[in-house]
């Protein structure tokens, strides 16, 4: 045989031995395996029986212990039903007592009951023996009566009857004189807490106006440009607008004076349009002041439209509505007009709302009440009057007429609104710091108020206070008696009224002491 065919041989021999080996290594390495798997299978059974066997001694404490929880509850929920048992049998049986008492006492009271009654049936034969007896002896007085006083029963009755009915009627007056004064002084008493609760519901404005207006300049060369040439600038303005140009040293300033505002803020944007454009003579000066007048014309009409809508004022005639925008340039005292009459319209709405009654009349009368104070054309009559004629003209509700021509009594007060309107116009006009007033003529208003009250025989002393809104008199307690000092203070007043002009109103208290000093020693 060839030595190749021998190694071949050899070698297919040993790889086939290698196999083998390999085989039984692999199955003997398996079978190590699985024995290893099997004690860790048989270790696992093991310690879950462990565990099952500590979980269910673990459950079966735990059920125990619930158990005897559970028993515990119920035996305590047992006892106090059985407590509350006893408590409601325990009180079951006292109110049998109580019944079974009362009913001994009811069936006492009724033996009682009865032997009074007895008592009473008799009393009562008694008393009606007794009263046949009077009415006897009373029909023997009467005829004796009759005899001696010369008159009938009947004529008796009749003058006792008279006088009865003197002396009711004389406590009856007596009686509705207290009831009037109690009416009196409670409607006082309300007056004034509506009047309080209005005043503090109302936020009011201070015065703010002023009779001129400073016109500010970016330097003072601009000057000369508004004077013009021998001066024909400024009176072309001047006259165009009708207000006061006054240039003097103040720097880069111009003051505009006049006592309408209408015609200062006319002014005042005219200046500031002509210093814009830089062209200043007096063709274009007219020019200008035409085209702000108008221009303000529609700020006036957008001022009363804007006012109404706010107020909540509907259905207001078109003219009145522009004289309601052009009281913004008025004022009265240095406070705003338009100010004064839009605090006015609140008060009277809250006012008439306190007292149940129509609050959008009331404002529309409260807003319109001083409309006379910004006429078109001069004229002789009160501004309460002609703005009493205006609202007539312009179809306005007739208490808002009335009202309008009555707030200062100027007409008789036909309508509820009227003394609300006069009330509240008198309530933002007296206010401190409503007005504006120069203090000489405050100082001399003061001095008239007391020498006013001087003048009368037996005033001791008078002091104005209050900004003089209040007079004090002291009087002679010899010379002025109690019902000489209750027409000292009417005539005073009177006069007050009569000879001066003043804000609001003005109280006048008569103060009269009498005083007894003797000294111990």
């Amino acid at each position: 045989m060839d030595a190749s065919v021998i190694y071949i041989i050899i070698g297919g021999a040993a790889a086939a031995v290698g196999i083998i080996a390999g085989k039984f290594i692999f199955a003997k390495n398996h079978q190590t395996k699985l024995d290893d798997a099997e004690r860790q299978a048989q270790k696992i059974v093991a310690d879950a029986q462990s565990n099952s066997e500590t979980l269910k001694k673990e459950k079966l404490l735990e059920a125990k212990e619930k158990f005897v929880q559970l028993k515990a509850e119920h035996d305590r929920e047992v006892l106090d039903k059985n407590r509350k048992i006893n408590d409601a049998e325990n009180r079951i049986k006292q109110k049998e007592q109580s019944i079974n008492q009362k009913e001994g006492n009811l069936d006492k009271q009724l033996k009682e009951n009865e032997a009074i009654k007895e008592n009473l049936n008799r009393q009562i034969e008694v008393v009606n023996l007794k009263r046949t007896e009077l009415e006897k002896h009373q029909e023997e007085h009467i005829r004796r009566l009759e005899k001696v006083a010369a008159l009938t029963a009947e004529e008796a009755k009749a003058q006792l009857v008279e006088s009865l009915k003197q002396e009711a009627h004389t406590q009856a007056l007596g009686l509705q004189q207290e009831i009037i004064d109690e009416a009196k002084q409670k409607a006082n008493k309300e007056a004034r807490k509506i009047i309080i609760q209005t005043i503090q519901r109302t936020a009011a404005e201070q015065a703010i106006e002023n009779s001129i207006t400073v016109f500010n300049l970016e330097s003072d060369e601009i000057k000369g440009q508004i004077i013009g040439r021998e001066g024909r600038n400024i009176r072309a303005i001047e006259a165009a607008t009708g207000v006061d140009l006054i240039v003097d040293d103040t720097p880069e300033a111009i003051i505009l004076s006049s006592f309408d505002p209408l015609r200062r803020e006319i002014a005042r944007l005219s200046l500031q349009r002509l210093v814009s454009d830089g062209r200043i003579h007096p063709a274009r000066i007219e020019e200008v002041v035409e085209k702000t007048r108008r221009q303000i014309e529609e700020q006036v009409m957008e001022i009363g439209e804007r006012t109404v809508i706010e107020l909540g004022i509907h259905g207001l005639h078109k003219e009145l509505v522009r004289i309601v925008g052009k009281m913004r340039f008025r004022s009265s005292y240095g406070q705003n007009l338009l100010m004064h009459s839009r605090e006015v319209a609140n008060l009277c709405g809250i006012m008439a709302a306190e007292l149940g009654m129509n609050p959008k009349l009331a404002k529309r009368a409260g807003l319109l009440h001083d409309i006379g104070k910004v006429p078109d054309e001069e004229t002789e009559l009160s501004h309460a009057l002609l703005g009493m004629k205006l609202a007539e003209k312009y179809g306005e509700n007739p208490a808002v007429v009335n009202a309008i021509g009555a707030h200062h009594d100027e007409v008789e007060m036909q309508y509820v609104i009227s003394p609300i309107v006069q009330a509240c116009d008198a309530i933002s006009g007296a206010r401190p710091g409503a007005r504006r007033e120069i203090m000489q003529q405050y100082l001399q208003r003061i001095k008239d108020l007391e020498n006013l009250a001087l003048t009368y025989q037996g005033v001791e002393k008078a002091y104005a206070i209050q900004a003089g809104r209040e007079l004090r008199v002291i009087v002679e307690a010899d010379k002025v008696t109690d019902g000489d000092s209750d027409k000292l203070s009417f005539e005073i007043a009177q006069k007050i009224q009569t000879e001066m002009t003043y804000p609001g109103q003005i109280k006048v208290t008569v103060i009269r002491e009498k005083r007894a000093v003797n000294v111990a020693r």
